[in-house]
């Protein structure tokens, strides 16, 4: 992996990795959270998922898995609970307007010490997501039917078919 570049990027207390039990090293020494911003084009029909979107971020190279596609977020500040970390982070990486979506829920993937929330959010209002820092190659709208057709980020993609689920059922 390469050294990360420092120009544009966001740093605070909380940035640095975790050796886990599960054998990986995790980014956040206080947890991690991303956000999982979708909408409702409302073409289709109420039960088709078709019609819903959600944005991704494309990794940047250098990177932990570079060139992969996940959720928009990162560390967590000391002190700072998941929903407002992953908003902060979604703001500085992807331009996320948090004045203008719901929280639904939040997902924990739980390691014990160390723990990733996705925190699921429809659009309430215009969204316009764009790659805001050096962290992303691109930010983008996918479909639901097109983010398996990615690379995609492996945590991310482990947890894809249940955050879908509720994604669809919202």
């Amino acid at each position: 992996m390469s050294p990360a570049p420092t120009g544009g990027l966001h740093r605070q207390a909380g940035d640095g990795w975790v050796d886990c039990a599960c054998g990986r090293r995790h980014w956040g020494l206080h947890g991690a959270a991303g956000l999982l911003l979708f909408r409702d084009r409302g073409a289709s029909g109420a039960s088709d998922p078709a019609r819903f979107d959600v944005v991704l971020q494309h990794r940047a190279l250098w990177s932990d898995q570079g060139g992969t596609w996940g959720l928009p977020g990162g560390a967590l500040a000391p002190g700072e609970d998941a929903v407002r970390g992953a908003l902060r982070e979604a703001t500085e990486e992807a331009g996320i307007d948090p004045g203008a979506l719901e929280v639904v829920t939040t997902r924990v993937l739980d390691h014990g010490p160390w723990a990733y929330t996705t925190v699921v959010a429809r659009a309430t209002g215009p969204q316009d997501p764009r790659a805001t820092d050096p962290e992303s190659l691109e930010i983008a709208w996918v479909g639901l039917d097109d983010v398996d057709r990615r690379p995609l980020l492996v945590a991310f993609g482990d947890a894809w078919p249940a955050l879908r689920s509720i994604v669809e059922t919202a």
